[in-house]
């Protein structure tokens, strides 16, 4: 421990779901890192910075596409297992 700060972990997701349930809650948490990316481009970052995030956010876009040509063509159900780690 130092300064106080710990290590954390956080659940976020765990469970089966539908194929179209698994890839719904998937879109929704890749959409919110896009629009993350997004608002860190409208607040003006120079330009290096807005390149990096362009190219994130076409790899998540990319990574979209792949996991829903992958849960569709595989299977009807889908474990999930997402847990978010912070450490300081």
């Amino acid at each position: 421990m130092v300064g106080g700060c710990f290590n954390m972990k956080i659940q976020l997701i765990q469970g089966q779901f539908s194929s179209k349930d698994a890839i719904d809650i998937i879109a929704q948490m890749i959409h919110v890192k896009i629009k993350f990316h997004e608002g860190k481009i409208a607040q003006h970052a120079n330009e290096e910075d807005i390149k990096m995030r362009e190219r994130r956010i076409k790899e998540l876009q990319k990574d979209l596409f792949e996991v829903r040509k992958y849960i569709n063509q595989c299977y009807e159900t889908i474990n999930i297992n997402a847990e978010i780690f912070l450490q300081a």
